[in-house]
């Protein structure tokens, strides 16, 4: 018979994986405690922007015509419990508040809802990341709260999603990873996995404690990586060097590689800053602090990179105040194709400027409306055109499509002075010249 699949938590990661389980011929059920997030999905709409994710839940989602009917939603644990063969708790793990560890409050209340309803065999698949060492913890909360005793197992199976990307990512991965303490579970998983693995991604088991770390060990090489081009840029800026130059030579050494060597403002979202920060603290906890203070460097460039993005925009405008300026910010998400704002770093640059006196005026194509609510007191636009209105100088934040094709003649016409910053080093900066603008990047003073 075939399996059948439960997704606890529809949010970001839980959303796309029930679209996606059902894409792959799964009868799906998903959860979650807030009822209208599951009246939204239940009617084929996503609470954030993800490129495909809609259209591929509307291909499923039950009671919209012309779908396969396979993808539902409720509120029930118990429904839930009796539904399912395979269950993935796939809540949010924030920061907690005031600290640097992981908040994992909504993981243990998914467990302890559901293993109370667990009558029979099952198999529960963490897909939150997690500290290590969480999952033995949650392994044995399960065996001795769900009345199936050691028939309710647990398996770690993380994710490796990026936003923008999350569809492909979820169907098409470049590798599965399952932590695993019995042949059946990893049986499941292999079930579960099955087109992907037939296309060819690897399939890779081990211990709980290294599927644990497999995530939050990625993420903190991608934000070395950055930070670490982010260093050179500052000393680029030192010596009157170009970062993108550099980058480009370095790029060409398989070792090293071209990704992730794009110097700019630094990263944001919900994933990096907070995964590599619940790193350490969990390293501490674990005796291995020194192992990881590397990252406490890599975090602080991170976010020395936005004040210089302010100093760079104060030097623009003659090195004194900006009181009295207008400011022009294209993007507020931390990212291009998504409408996350979490820890963007292009809102942390606008909310700064602003708190110096500038009037900040912001445009981004999807994030407006989350950028609005985090930050009620900046100005916003519909469009660029209209953010860059009389503005002193535009900054590029966030390194959008519709950004990079903008035409420099047009927005030149609508600004007060052409002076624009590329805090991601996206544009052209010999077409914006031509157009009469000053081009200025992070990095680059004489490019």
């Amino acid at each position: 018979m075939a399996l059948k699949i439960t997704v606890i938590g529809t949010g970001y990661l839980g959303a796309t994986h029930a679209a996606a389980m059902a894409e792959l011929g799964f009868e799906v059920l998903g959860l979650d405690v807030v009822p209208e997030k599951i009246a939204m999905l239940q009617r084929g709409e996503v609470p954030m922007y993800e490129p495909g994710l809609e259209e591929l839940l509307r291909r499923h989602v039950s009671g919209i015509e012309g779908s396969s009917g396979r993808l539902r939603f409720t509120t029930d644990y118990a429904e839930v419990a009796a539904f399912g063969d395979v269950h993935f708790v796939c809540v949010n793990t924030p920061q907690r508040h005031g600290e640097y560890a992981c908040d994992m409050s909504y993981v243990d209340a998914a467990i302890a809802s559901l293993a109370p309803h667990l009558h029979g065999p099952a198999l529960v698949v963490g897909k939150s990341t997690v500290p290590v060492g969480s999952a033995d913890r949650l392994a044995a909360y399960l065996a001795e709260h769900a009345p199936a005793g050691g028939d309710a197992e647990l398996a770690w199976n993380p994710e490796f999603l990026r936003e923008g990307f999350a569809v492909q990512d979820t169907l098409h991965p470049d590798r599965i990873v399952v932590g695993v303490r019995s042949e059946r579970a990893e049986k499941l998983l292999r079930e579960v996995y099955a087109t992907p693995v037939t296309e060819g991604a690897p399939f890779v088991v081990t211990d709980f404690p290294t599927a644990e770390l497999v995530k939050t060990s990625a993420n903190s090489f991608l934000a070395t990586k950055i930070s670490f081009i982010n260093a050179m840029a500052e000393v680029c800026e030192a010596a009157g060097g170009d970062v993108a130059k550099l980058a480009e030579a370095i790029g060409y050494d398989d070792r090293i590689g071209k990704k992730f060597l794009r110097a700019g403002i630094g990263f944001g979202g919900g994933c990096l800053p907070k995964d590599i920060r619940a790193f350490m603290a969990r390293a501490g906890e674990l005796g291995a602090d020194q192992a990881l203070t590397f990252l406490r460097e890599i975090d602080s460039i991170n976010m020395r990179q936005r004040g210089q993005m302010v100093e760079l925009a104060r030097q623009a405008l003659g090195g004194g105040s900006f009181l009295g300026k207008r400011v022009a910010v294209l993007g507020a998400t931390f990212k291009p194709d998504s409408d996350d704002v979490r820890d963007s770093p292009a809102l942390n640059v606008a909310g700064q400027i602003h708190l110096q006196g500038a009037q900040v005026t912001v445009y981004d194509p999807k994030g407006m409306g989350n950028a609005r609510r985090l930050f009620p007191t900046l100005g916003y636009a519909d469009s660029a055109l209209e953010a860059v209105r009389g503005a002193d100088v535009v900054l590029h934040l966030t390194e959008w499509r519709e950004f990079r094709e903008l035409d420099p003649a047009e927005l030149g016409g609508a600004t007060a002075s052409r002076v624009i910053l590329d805090g991601r080093n996206a544009l052209d900066g010999e077409v914006w010249r031509r157009a009469g603008w000053t081009y200025r990047a992070m990095g680059r003073p004489g490019a």
